[in-house]
């Protein structure tokens, strides 16, 4: 789109100290004649717009503000993540070591465990996320972390069946606020078409617990101690987890504009730039409002999306938790079964960060999202259909699945997100998006023992289902384009007072307004 007058002016003075946030926000809800023929073509195209810096002042501001963000903010929650994920995935490495045998429980109690893990964590996720917006995200963030460190370091001592359910209950209520907070938290301090591949970097922190997770309890399991290998590896990840999480509150900012790292130009830069990239993010942190849930429960681009990112969710969710036993069954030794989930968990995240990086590049979210999950379709099938024999044939297979499992759902929270905003709104929409890890009862309830050592019809019910969700997908994106087209016939029919009246006062609420695009 070809750079107005307008937007020249608004775009340098948002470097400019002096300016302040609402008069940015004001110059940027202005319409004039130029600017009501530049709206009407980016609905008819679905081309949303967010901030992107012009001059080379403001990209020089730009990269160093993200550069910092991305040195304190990202790897930090990154890490927290890392033992999050190894904290949910280490009971599967656990069972390799004789977990259940050691304690007297049936194999299948560890599959009960996870399931009803997932019927604390995924309803609880849009109340966890609303209660962390009120009480304060790091704050919040720091508790919980603690909780799940010391619920997973007692798993160790777990005797039966009902103790380990009772522990797995709690930890997926203490987990369940986490993850949407973060992406939360993020899409307040990155651009819409930065948001993505920052969120790669931290979700890819998950598929990364998948690869550390089995070099670590490869490494314990070969401690000779008082201890089965399988205490000292929730001992380890436990006491790591807990002494992480009393950092969160004191190094994580509460805010762009109230990062200790930032200098005092940069703290008001980063402010400005997210009020250019929505007008609607002006001063509100800390605001999240009855409307806010009530328009949330209410948007109907969250629920047929829904759907299709928990089934596109059943490979990271589900079939992850159980992927050492299922690379176990090829024959390898427990120890060794973690061991070679290393190298798909780290071509998972490399392809994701690239699919991710391409996304915010492109602004495009459908494509890569489907392409991801064709990835994953291909690895169901060739390990469906090479005979458990072809060891290194069926192993590719599962290295070509794990390379488009972590693709959709960072994407589709960046979509979500880029696609509401109110970030009152949207931190409840990206709560409720977090039902997503439905998809880990499914897995819990598919990848059964029973089904071992090929796991064929848990994998054949898992390619049908993420078959579906690509479909589902590429019918979002449709939907979408057509309700774009006919914001676009009604705001050929307004004047520019009437479209500027619909930016700053309409009847009509966030991403509902005709002048709000939505992004394909």
């Amino acid at each position: 789109m070809a750079t107005t007058e307008k937007e020249t002016y608004i775009h340098q003075e948002a470097v400019e100290p002096e300016v302040t946030a609402e008069r940015v926000a004001a110059d940027l809800l202005k319409v004039d004649e130029a600017r009501a023929r530049e709206l009407q073509e980016e609905l008819d195209h679905s081309r949303a717009e967010g901030y992107i810096p012009i001059t080379a002042e403001e990209k020089r501001e730009y990269t160093a503000l993200n550069r910092k963000f991305d040195l304190y903010v990202i790897p930090f929650c990154a890490l927290v993540y890392l033992f999050n994920g190894l904290d949910r995935s280490n009971l599967g490495n656990a069972q390799t070591d004789n977990f259940s045998s050691d304690i007297g429980i049936p194999a299948s109690a560890v599959n009960t465990a996870t399931s009803l893990f997932f019927c604390t964590y995924v309803p609880l996720q849009p109340i966890a996320v609303t209660i962390g917006k009120r009480f304060g995200q790091t704050t919040f963030l720091g508790i919980i972390s603690l909780s799940w460190g010391i619920l997973t370091l007692s798993h160790a001592f777990v005797k039966n069946e009902a103790q380990l359910i009772a522990i797995r209950l709690l930890i997926g209520v203490a987990e369940s606020g986490f993850y949407p907070t973060v992406v939360s938290y993020l899409a307040g301090f990155y651009p819409k078409f930065s948001l993505a591949t920052r969120i790669a970097f931290f979700y890819g922190a998950y598929s990364i617990a998948g690869a550390f997770g089995g070099l670590i309890a490869f490494g314990v399991f070969q401690i000779n101690g008082s201890l089965h290998g399988w205490q000292y590896l929730f001992i380890i990840e436990g006491a790591c987890t807990i002494a992480l999480a009393l950092f969160i509150p004191f190094w994580l900012p509460k805010a762009p504009g109230k990062a200790w790292f930032l200098t005092a130009e940069q703290k008001v830069y980063a402010e400005k730039r997210m009020v250019l990239d929505s007008a609607a993010n002006l001063n509100s942190e800390f605001k999240l409002g009855m409307r806010d849930i009530v328009e949330a429960l209410k948007d109907w681009k969250l629920w047929i999306t829904l759907p299709w990112n928990i089934l596109a969710s059943i490979a990271p969710q589900g079939f992850t938790i159980f992927f050492p036993l299922v690379v176990k069954g090829l024959g390898y030794s427990g120890a060794k079964a973690n061991l070679m989930t290393v190298p798909p968990y780290v071509i998972g995240t490399l392809c994701l960060i690239a699919f991710a990086f391409s996304s915010d590049h492109f602004h495009e979210r459908t494509a890569h999202i489907c392409g991801a999950l064709l990835i994953v379709i291909i690895g169901l099938i060739m390990t469906i259909t090479i005979p458990l024999q072809n060891i290194g044939g069926r192993y590719a297979g599962l290295v070509i699945l794990l390379a488009g499992t972590f693709i959709s759902a960072p994407i589709t929270v960046a979509w979500l997100a880029g696609n509401t905003p109110e970030p009152g709104k949207r931190t409840v929409i990206l709560g409720i998006n977090g039902w997503g890890n439905l998809a880990g009862i499914i897995g819990s309830e598919l990848y059964l023992s029973k089904y071992a050592p090929d796991y064929q019809f848990p994998l054949k019910v898992t390619l049908g289902l993420i078959c579906a969700s690509c479909a589902g997908y590429a019918g979002v994106h449709v939907v979408l384009r057509l309700v774009n087209r006919s914001k676009a016939k009604k705001v050929a029919r307004m004047t520019p007072e009437e479209i500027e009246q619909e930016n700053t006062g309409g009847p009509r609420y966030a991403d509902k307004k005709l002048t709000f695009v939505y992004g394909l």
